[in-house]
């Protein structure tokens, strides 16, 4: 069995954590990570195109699980 580490997050990163866990169907806040990190690592180069470093860091705007307050 491997290993398990405790990782301290923000309250508003574990609701994200909770909806996306949701979302995806998943059972633990372990999946949902490796399904995200799998996703973002897989994304090819040439699929950036013209904005290939030219992509600014992301807004609370941008949020796509944004919370209804």
């Amino acid at each position: 069995m491997s290993r398990v580490t405790t990782i301290m997050v923000k309250r508003e990163t574990k609701r994200l954590l909770d909806r996306a866990k949701k979302i995806l169907k998943k059972r633990t806040y372990d999946e949902v990570i490796y399904t995200a990190l799998k996703a973002i690592m897989n994304v090819p180069d040439s699929l950036f195109g013209i904005d290939k470093g030219k992509i600014s860091e992301f807004r609370e705007e941008d949020r796509l699980f944004r919370d209804a307050e």
